[in-house]
């Protein structure tokens, strides 16, 4: 992957993780909530295994998808 495309994926997880971190957003109902975090988290738990992350800070990502 291009160091561009790295970013992009640091990016996306971010968007996860700020996401998860906001808690449940008005109007969204308890269950569409536990699918959005169950989905969000699978992702942060699937983007912690790959082999490209080179110097990101990879704990609010690791701490998120917990």
């Amino acid at each position: 992957m291009t160091s561009e495309e790295i970013e992009q994926a640091y990016s996306a997880c971010m968007d996860s993780v700020n996401l998860i971190n906001a808690g449940q957003p008005e109007g969204v109902s308890a269950e569409d909530w536990a699918d959005m975090l169950a989905r969000n988290k699978e992702h942060l738990q699937h983007m912690l295994t790959k082999d490209f992350w080179t110097d990101q800070d990879l704990s609010p990502i690791q701490a998120a998808a917990s």
